[in-house]
């Protein structure tokens, strides 16, 4: 118990924040391409609740990766349709990033002033579950970015790649959009793609930002998710 505890405590502000901007984001470019959906419905706001998809916060908490509710966009208010959708689409994932990039500065801080402490200052029991969530901060970000990223609609990147096919190949793609969570269920627990290709490449994002201190990284997620 005492476990679940601390790995809630370490998890839940970092996720919250991940799947809150991501969906954000998404609202905002639209709002700011002509589409005033999520605007109108209360989706462009910072409070995690009105984002929160139970069983996608659950998955994120228990595997590592999880989702919200999407927000709402509705093509035909953009000014170009099939491109603005592009950038709508694009707005999440970099969002992770740039999210994955404060944590991994973040983190570097952290270290630094714990380094430059005595090991019998109280100050470190303060700073040190702050490098806790940003480790993981950092890892959570840059699985969401990079997952949506995965051409195969709904995921984002899979509308990024209805917007810039021909019209005749990007229709042929929607048409794969109503089966695609399963495809992509299929993906992950049927075949080896998460630990030959999805996984290397989640971890060596992680090190190239974490850089040095990428054994912070990896102390946190075996604290996390293999004690």
């Amino acid at each position: 118990m005492e476990h679940i505890l601390l790995k809630i405590s370490i998890m839940l502000v970092p996720a919250l924040l991940a799947v809150t901007l991501h969906e954000v984001a998404h609202g905002f470019s639209a709002e700011k391409l002509g589409d005033p959906t999520a605007r109108l419905l209360g989706r462009l706001t910072l409070n995690p609740i009105k984002h929160l998809d139970p069983i996608g916060t659950i998955a994120l908490l228990v595997f590592g990766f999880g989702w919200a509710r999407p927000v709402p966009v509705n093509a035909n208010n953009l000014r170009r349709p099939k491109n603005d959708m592009v950038w709508v689409a694009l707005a999440g994932p970099l969002a992770n990033l740039m999210l994955a990039l404060f944590c991994a500065l973040l983190l570097r801080v952290v270290v630094y002033v714990a380094a430059s402490l005595p090991e019998t200052s109280q100050v470190l029991s303060y700073i040190k579950p702050v490098g806790l969530m940003a480790a993981f901060g950092l890892y959570i970000n840059v699985i969401l970015c990079l997952f949506n990223l995965l051409p195969i609609p709904p995921l984002d990147g899979g509308r990024v790649l209805m917007g810039i096919l021909p019209e005749k190949q990007s229709l042929m793609l929607r048409r794969v959009e109503p089966f695609g969570m399963l495809l992509i269920v299929f993906l992950i627990f049927g075949t080896s793609i998460w630990s030959v290709a999805f996984g290397p490449a989640v971890n060596h994002v992680v090190s190239l930002m974490a850089g040095p201190h990428m054994d912070v990284v990896e102390q946190t997620m075996r604290l996390l998710f293999y004690r």
